[in-house]
This record gives structure tokens, sequence and C-alpha cells, in this order.
């Protein structure tokens, strides 16, 4: 399942975008991705959340700040209350916009900190969520600039929760050397669009313009993990939203997701998600 590149709506009136989502049926899953960060509320659904490599439940109040260019996407399972639609509240901004706008100004520090951790993604607890509703809700009945002073508001409270959780494996950060952001980029968006087919390290050494004990040291710097390590959790998520969604058959999806062997796709699979995939299954029956 690759990620396609989403062009976001551009408003008249204002300088980063929103999106009030309500959706009777499921929410559908739709891996894409974006140059925007991306902050998102999710109201009365519960379902998978799935942020580069990281797969997740998530419920009531859901509260997920996404970083550029990470691919992601949210599928339901089902309503809290059957008779209110799904809800996804999302505010669209991108890092030159916050840059500008923030500048060098010391009262900023926090939240440009906020962005940087952001980048592999943020989860912040559900309570958060809950306070935070109120400005989520009142930012599309705002004027342009209150609406934007709102928005820099809710960046402010975000800044203060030191205990936001990480959710994918870490990325160059953005002040990473441009030279060194553009070769990890490039290996990343190689490795998003063919890890189901089975990536060379010899073709990840060409795009990166180095030696393959180079594209060791770049990768392991840069993200924290192998480049097996990260194929394999990257299709290991696949695999969850195919257990999830669809009816295929076991091995089925482990060949699709870019395992050779239905032995290791299942030692792997154990071993991330403590649990056998039919037993993954099983949970969405």
């Amino acid at each position: 399942m690759r990620p396609y590149l989403e062009k976001l709506p551009i408003e008249p009136n204002a300088s980063w975008s929103t999106l009030n989502r309500r959706l009777d049926g499921a929410i559908p899953f739709q891996w894409h991705h974006h140059p925007e960060f991306e902050l998102t509320l999710t109201l009365n659904s519960r379902g998978q959340r799935f942020i580069g490599d990281h797969v997740g439940e998530y419920g009531e109040a859901d509260l997920v700040l996404v970083g550029p260019n990470l691919p992601h996407t949210w599928s339901s399972s089902d309503k809290i209350d059957p008779a209110q639609p799904h809800r996804a509240l999302v505010l669209w901004f991108r890092h030159e916009w916050a840059d500008q706008l923030m500048g060098d100004l010391i009262e900023f520090q926090r939240v440009k900190a906020l962005l940087a951790r952001a980048h592999s993604g943020l989860q912040f607890s559900a309570p958060l969520g809950e306070q935070l509703q109120p400005q989520f809700e009142a930012i599309f009945t705002l004027p342009p600039a209150a609406r934007l002073l709102s928005l820099l508001a809710i960046l402010d409270r975000l800044a203060d929760d030191d205990h936001a959780i990480p959710l994918a494996s870490r990325t160059a950060p953005h002040s990473a050397p441009t030279e060194s952001r553009e070769r990890i980029d490039r290996i990343l968006t190689h490795i998003h669009i063919h890890y189901a087919e089975g990536v060379s390290l010899d073709e990840l050494a060409d795009i990166a313009a180095l030696s393959l004990s180079g594209l060791h040291r770049l990768f392991l710097k840069h993200t924290q993990t192998s480049i097996s390590d990260y194929l394999t959790r990257l299709r290991i998520g696949d695999s969850c939203a195919r257990l999830s969604g669809t009816d295929q058959p076991i091995q089925h999806i482990a060949s699709a997701v870019g395992f050779n062997s239905l032995a290791n796709f299942n030692r792997q699979f154990k071993r991330l998600r403590a649990m056998t995939p039919r037993q993954y299954r099983q949970r969405f029956r």
C-alpha cells in the first residue's frame, strides 16, 4: 500500500488549512503523505492509527501531530455513538510557515521544539484532547485573524505536554544539514515506495551516493534503527491494515507485504505485536 501525495485545500483568507471531516460510514484506510504538519483531533470513533512504521489503536479524543511527509492514515472499526458521524478536526500548516511566523522569538521556542519532536509523530493524551476540543470546534467559526491566534494557543498548550508519545521510528531532524537530510529523505522515500517489492541495499547506496557502510551509518544516525528493522516494521504495519480490513489469506498478505517466508512473517509479527497474525485478525471479527 504505497502512500500517495495529498494536495491540501488552499483557503483564500488564510495561510494554513483546516478540515471538519464528518463521515457516516467508516473512516477508510487511505495511506498518504504531504509536506504540511497535520494536527488531528478524532471524535466519536475507534479503530487503528498508522503513522510511518507505527500501528496503534485510537479512541475518543485521539489527538496526534504528524510531521511533514510522514505517511499516515486512520482506519475506523466502529463509532462510539452509532447515531452520530465519525469526526476528524484537522489543522494543517507548513514548517516554513511556522519558521516565518515565529522566527527567533523566545516566546515560541517551546512550540518550535514541539514541531521538531513531531517529525516522527506525537500522540497526546485523551484528556488533553477533550480539554482542547472546544478550541478546535471554535476555530471553524472564527474570523481569519482570531483563527490564527487560536491555532497558536493550541500549539502553545501542546508544547507544555512533555509526556507526548513519539510514534514512528525517528527520521532526520529538520535541523539536519541540508545534504544529510536530502540523502536520508531520498532513502526513506524509496523504502516507502518499494518496501513490499524488496529493497536492495546496493540500490539504496546508489540513491544516497554512499558506500554500504556509509549508508548504514547515515540511516542509523537519523532513524535510530537499522534498515532491515525499519523495513520489517513497515511491512508488519501494512500487514496489520490488511489483516484488520480485508479477508485476504494470511499467506497472501505475508507475500504481498514483502515476506518470502510465512514462518518468518509469523515470527516477526509476533515479535512486534506480541500475538500471531491470526490472533490479531480475530480482534476485528
